[in-house]
Parts: C-alpha cells; sequence; structure tokens
C-alpha cells in the first residue's frame, strides 16, 4: 500500500480517534446519554463539547475530498514522493486542527484547516498534470 493510502486509512481512524472528546464532554455533563436524540444532545453542548463535535465534524468533511483526491492522483499517475508529501501534510494538518479546536486556538485552527484545503487542492493539481 503507498504512503498516500495508508494517510488515507489514517485520516479515517483520526475520525473516530477526534470522538473521543466528545464522550468525555458528555461524560462531565450532567445529562445522561440520549441514544434517541443523539444529535440534539450534542448540539447542546457549549464549550469544549461543543468544540469536540465541531472537529469531529470538521473531519468528517473532510475525509471524503482528501480520499478522493488521493485515489485521483494514484489512478492518474502523480508524482508518488509529492502525493506522499501532501497526504502526510493532509494528515498532519488534520491532527494540528483538533488540537487547536479543542485548544481554542481560533485563528490557529483556520491557518491549519487552510494547509489541509491546500494539500487536497495540491493532490488534484498533481493529478491534472500528470
Amino acid at each position: 500500500m503507498t504512503t498516500p493510502f495508508v494517510c488515507v486509512l489514517v485520516a479515517f481512524v483520526a475520525i473516530w480517534i477526534a470522538r473521543i472528546p466528545v464522550f468525555v464532554a458528555l461524560g462531565r455533563s450532567e445529562q445522561d446519554f440520549d441514544n434517541k436524540q443523539p444529535a440534539r444532545q450534542l448540539a447542546s453542548l457549549e464549550g469544549f463539547g461543543a468544540r469536540a463535535v465541531a472537529a469531529h465534524r470538521g473531519l468528517i468533511d473532510f475525509f471524503a475530498p482528501f480520499a478522493a483526491a488521493v485515489v485521483i492522483a494514484h489512478i492518474c499517475g502523480a508524482d508518488p514522493r509529492r502525493s506522499a508529501v501532501l497526504a502526510i501534510a493532509f494528515v498532519v494538518s488534520e491532527l494540528l486542527y483538533v488540537t487547536a479546536y479543542l485548544a481554542n486556538a481560533d485563528y490557529l485552527r483556520s491557518f491549519v484547516w487552510l494547509i489541509g484545503v491546500f494539500t487536497i487542492l495540491g493532490l488534484f493539481g498533481l493529478a491534472a498534470a500528470a
């Protein structure tokens, strides 16, 4: 398996690891877990809990474009080394994104989010140039 494909797997696993702070926030809240209306319960979280939910959802939102960019770059025969660098940069930006979100560092979070966008665009650009 190529490095970009491993990065897709890591990005997928990161989505579920980023769910752990959500459960921590739910555990700290005075609410019992509501399996009938979990979305409503998550929407009621504030502070750290709300940021944890938003960070988790942000990773979900970016997974599909990233996975598509990796697959398309591979199919088009893009430079494997550059694809690997961009894929690794995306995974690192995801980890920094979640960390910045949880730490309430909004400007850093936005900057890291932009890096993630550029890595995805870079993968599509490599595919187009191949």
